[in-house]
């Protein structure tokens, strides 16, 4: 054994240790829920009916969520230059408090416009917005463009899964 390492107290528990019983002045746990979110477009054809059918969450499509609408909001755009100018605008709104009251804006999805990598200005965008919010990218995904929503979420949306609940619906 070496000498020359400090260490902590020993603490030592003798015996099974259990959780008490939920008693009459002890409430039960209750069971924790994923959070729910609204799909918020930045313009036309962002992709916000795929994304609601395969990650969950409501489809707000281009309209703020409504009252009985999650309240949670994750913002949609391609990744052309028309789809991040407009996120960029939406972003605005809400830095600006335009946005409805009780909103909470929680990320930025951006939905690969074409397969491949980005062009440099586009991918100088796409890192001005991670500056301002969180975001979460999803790759061009060829059946999705067929119609085939079915099938695992493209693994390099791991974070979006979890976020979101999908990853536990899966299982």
């Amino acid at each position: 054994m070496r000498t020359d390492v400090q260490q902590g107290p020993e603490i030592w528990i003798r015996g099974p240790v259990t959780v008490p019983e939920p008693g009459p002045q002890q409430p039960a746990p209750s069971a924790a829920t994923a959070r729910r979110y609204s799909w918020v477009g930045t313009h036309g054809g962002a992709g916000v009916s795929t994304l609601a059918a395969v990650y969950g969450g409501h489809d707000c499509g281009r309209a703020w969520p409504g009252p009985e609408d999650p309240r949670s909001v994750l913002l949609v755009a391609r990744t052309h230059a028309s789809g991040l100018a407009a996120a960029l605008r939406t972003l605005e709104v809400f830095r600006l408090g335009e946005a409805p009251p009780g909103l909470d804006l929680d990320a930025v999805v951006l939905v690969a416009d074409a397969p491949g990598r980005l062009p440099r200005p586009l991918d100088r965008q796409v890192r001005l917005i991670e500056s301002l919010i969180d975001v979460y990218r999803v790759p061009w995904v060829s059946d999705w463009r067929l119609g085939d929503l079915g099938g695992t979420p493209p693994r390099e949306t791991e974070a979006l899964a979890r976020l979101t609940g999908a990853a536990a619906r899966r299982r």
